[in-house]
This record gives structure tokens, C-alpha cells and sequence, in this order.
């Protein structure tokens, strides 16, 4: 299984599991692209699995990284370092 990590908007966000991480997924009748991963973390006690990011597809990519270091306070896994 994947983590999946769908980064809703900069208060909001939804964990999923799946069994693959496609490049473009629909999310509640919206569109969401894959931005990261899936990737495991570096080191990690907790044996968590691989983690994948989407985010809407109409994003650029500096507005994703806004997105992105907004939920990172109430998302641990986007704080985690990645191989």
C-alpha cells in the first residue's frame, strides 16, 4: 500500500491508501496530479509506507510549494526526509 496525501487546500488535506500512485488521479470530481513520490522515509521507527503528494493539477508549481509548507505543520509525513 501507498500513503497518499492529497493536499486540498492550505487548511485542508485527506490520507488515503491505495495500491498505486498514478500520475493523474480524480478526487471528488476534481483533478489531482502526483507531485512527489511515492518515496519512503529515510529513517523511520515506524514502518510507515511509501508516501505519494497530489495536489490539484491546475497548480503551478511555486503555488504547490505554498501548498505545500502551509500543511506541513499538520501533515507529518511532508516533514519527513525521503530517500
Amino acid at each position: 500500500m501507498i500513503e497518499i496525501i492529497l493536499l486540498l487546500g492550505s487548511d485542508d488535506y485527506a490520507i488515503e491508501h491505495w495500491e498505486d500512485a498514478p500520475d493523474l488521479v480524480d478526487y471528488k470530481g476534481r483533478p489531482f496530479s502526483r507531485r512527489a513520490g511515492p518515496r519512503v522515509p529515510v529513517s523511520s521507527d515506524r514502518g510507515i509506507e511509501p508516501v505519494a503528494v497530489y495536489a490539484p493539477d491546475e497548480l503551478t508549481e511555486e503555488e504547490f510549494q505554498d501548498l505545500f509548507y502551509a500543511l506541513q505543520p499538520k501533515v507529518p509525513e511532508l516533514a519527513l526526509k525521503y530517500s
